[in-house]
């Protein structure tokens, strides 16, 4: 055939012209969807380049990073002295607990009474000697090192206490001044 004229139909598509149509429609449809989806994640992706920034490693210590060394030093320095000086006073207050349950045992608290009342007669027998019955107008006492001399001329006492290291104490007292 020669050229023929192609009729143009007039009025009402066929079926298979409608199916045609409307699957032409989705095609572009689908088309049109994928080219704006894929336009949208290629806009996504060029803003979040837009919006990185260079990765820099920073050290979280001080030590390494250099900021805020010093105070990070000191805060070091404090807490070493402060967990040394717990350790030093938790030993001297266990020192001083075993010293002080020393002191106060049975045998201990006989020992200072045993001594106070040693003391006490000794103190009697010098005042017995000095102002008894019979006073002596002098006399030597030694007592552990310890050396006391005394002496009386009736209105002074005159008290001569020599320890053990050489040091010497004097100590005067009036007589007549001893009235209650």
């Amino acid at each position: 055939m020669t050229k023929e004229k192609i009729k143009k139909k007039r009025g009402r598509p066929s079926n298979a012209e409608l199916k045609r149509r409307k699957d032409e429609l989705e095609k572009t449809r689908i088309t049109w969807f994928v080219v704006a989806f894929g336009l949208a994640l290629i806009i996504g992706i060029f803003v979040q380049n837009l919006k990185a920034d260079q990765i820099v490693h920073k050290f979280k210590s001080p030590s390494f990073s250099g900021i805020n060394t010093s105070s990070h030093y000191l805060t070091i320095e404090n807490q070493e002295f402060n967990r040394k000086q717990k350790i030093k006073d938790e030993i001297k207050a266990a020192k001083e607990e075993a010293e002080r349950d020393k002191e106060n045992s049975t045998v201990q608290r006989f020992i200072r009474n045993f001594e106070s009342r040693v003391y006490a007669e000794l103190s009697r027998q010098l005042i017995a000697n000095l102002f008894g019955e019979t006073p002596q107008s002098s006399g030597t006492i030694s007592l552990e090192g310890n050396t006391i001399e005394y002496s009386s001329d009736g209105t002074y006492l005159t008290l001569k206490i020599t320890e053990a290291d050489g040091t010497v104490t004097e100590i005067t007292i009036p007589i007549g001044s001893f009235t209650f």
